[in-house]
Parts: C-alpha cells; sequence; structure tokens
C-alpha cells in the first residue's frame, strides 16, 4: 500500500494539493489549454475553470463553444460525484481512432458548481496530448481521476494503487 510522504512546501509559483479544499474549489483560469488527438485540436480556449481537490491535480474543464463538439458524442456511462452531483461521458471519434469515454461533463451540477455546467473535462492519459500555456501535462495516475500534472503542482497525487483511502 503506498503511503503519503512529508508535503513538499511549494517554492515561487508552485502550489500543493495537499493545500486544496475538501469540499473542491472551482476556480476560472485564463490561461491556454489545449487538447490534441489524432492530429487535431479539439480544444483551445483561455476560458477554462479549474477543479481543485485535496490530493488531486487540477481538473480543467472547458467550455463547449470552445470544444470541436462535432467529434464527441454522449456514452451511457454516469457516475456520480458526493460533491458536483451526476456526470455524463463522452467518446472522441477523428478519422479512424475512437476513445470511449475519454471526457466528463456535469449537465445539471451541485449547488456550488453550477459555473461548470455542460463544461468537459478530459482524462489527459486518454488523448494525444494536453497542454497548459506550452506545457504538456502529464495525467494522474490510476483509471479513475483525471487530473493535470504540471511543474507548478505538486503532490504526492491521489490515483496510484494502494491511494484510495487517503
Amino acid at each position: 500500500m503506498a503511503t503519503r510522504t512529508e508535503r513538499p512546501i511549494p517554492g515561487p509559483g508552485q502550489e500543493s494539493v495537499w493545500d486544496y479544499p475538501r469540499p473542491p474549489r472551482v476556480e476560472p483560469t485564463s490561461r491556454r489549454v489545449r487538447v490534441e488527438f489524432n492530429g487535431l485540436t479539439i480544444v483551445d480556449t483561455v476560458r477554462a475553470m479549474r477543479v481543485l481537490e485535496t490530493s488531486h491535480p487540477p481538473a480543467f474543464y472547458l467550455p463547449p463553444d470552445d470544444i470541436q463538439m462535432a467529434y464527441l458524442t454522449p456514452t451511457a456511462r454516469h457516475t456520480f460525484c458526493e460533491f458536483k452531483g451526476a456526470a455524463s461521458y463522452w467518446t472522441l471519434r477523428v478519422g479512424n481512432r475512437e476513445v470511449e469515454n475519454v471526457a466528463w461533463s456535469y449537465q445539471t451540477p451541485s449547488a456550488g458548481f453550477e459555473v461548470i455546467r455542460g463544461y468537459l473535462a478530459f482524462y489527459p492519459g486518454r488523448v494525444d496530448a494536453c497542454f497548459v500555456d506550452n506545457e504538456r501535462v502529464l495525467p494522474q495516475e490510476g483509471d479513475f481521476y483525471g487530473g493535470w500534472i504540471t511543474s507548478e503542482v505538486l503532490g504526492p497525487f491521489k490515483g496510484p494503487p494502494g491511494t484510495w483511502g487517503w
């Protein structure tokens, strides 16, 4: 079982996921966020929302007006978040490549999360690349969480085997 290591002290321009709140906080960001898949830029926006939750790298929720929605179709999958409510999932198909459940969204989010209504959050490990500004994102480990790890975000992160009880 994985154990939490001592919380690293963030330096200038860094943040620790252990300083993020629970329940999560939603905040806008004007940083440029891009998602690429099969040679196509699926998303390019400066209007993303970050959801920050203890022990998780940020999840970026992206406005549908800045997503090439013609390549996405809803799936039958649904899950429930104790904070944000019922999540719906999306399949991405570009050319001959398809990834099921590549993104999720909250069509009727719980109180306090209305600002992300209809926005999509992509799993960075299920597309070819995600970027925040010009930095390529690392995916949060595990197959459930969809956090985006950049150089300014410090862990340890929930997600790998043995961390579910954190």
